[in-house]
């Protein structure tokens, strides 16, 4: 385990996050890592960072709000805002802040952005617990949150896989 890994080990720890966060979060971290080989435009420690970390807000609530009240626990902790956003970007394939809204959460821009912030949220709707599951099963399992959302959800995969599969740049 890295230095780094550790400390994020112990961040996780200290905010409160079970066994099965833990669990879940590596594995996601594992996906989005792997998603990422080959593509030389991803920064790797802020993607390993990033996914570690995008669900610390579980140690507070397991509601939606867990994604605003982990990006608010890391703000506090002094966190790079890279590593912020990803938390705070990464449920479901992004949340506008009208849909926060509507929601009962902070009225916040939401929407994944950057391409590291679209992996780990891609990487979090494909694992289910810490057992990495297909973009079919995914979209099966999101059928009551309508339309909108599920084409949403199936877009960031495809930007997702476009990275998996296009070679890094030579030097």
């Amino acid at each position: 385990m890295r230095e780094d890994d550790s400390r994020i080990e112990t961040l996780l720890k200290e905010a409160g996050c079970s066994v099965r966060v833990i669990a879940h979060c590596h594995a996601v971290r594992d996906l989005a890592l792997a998603s990422a080989d080959g593509a030389g435009v991803l920064d790797r420690e802020l993607l390993n960072a990033g996914a570690l970390l995008h669900d610390i807000g579980r140690g507070v609530t397991h509601s939606l709000h867990h994604a605003q009240a982990g990006a608010a626990y890391l703000r506090d902790a002094g966190i790079s805002p890279g590593i912020v956003r990803i938390v705070e970007r990464h449920i479901g394939a992004g949340l506008t802040s009208d849909e926060c809204t509507l929601l009962g959460i902070l009225p916040i821009d939401c929407m994944p952005r950057t391409g590291e912030e679209k992996v780990v949220a891609n990487a979090d709707n494909l694992v289910r617990g810490s057992r990495v599951v297909s973009i079919y099963d995914r979209l099966e399992s999101s059928r009551y949150l309508g339309r909108k959302i599920m084409f949403r959800t199936y877009r960031l995969w495809l930007f997702c896989e476009q990275i998996r599969r296009t070679p890094a740049p030579e030097k």
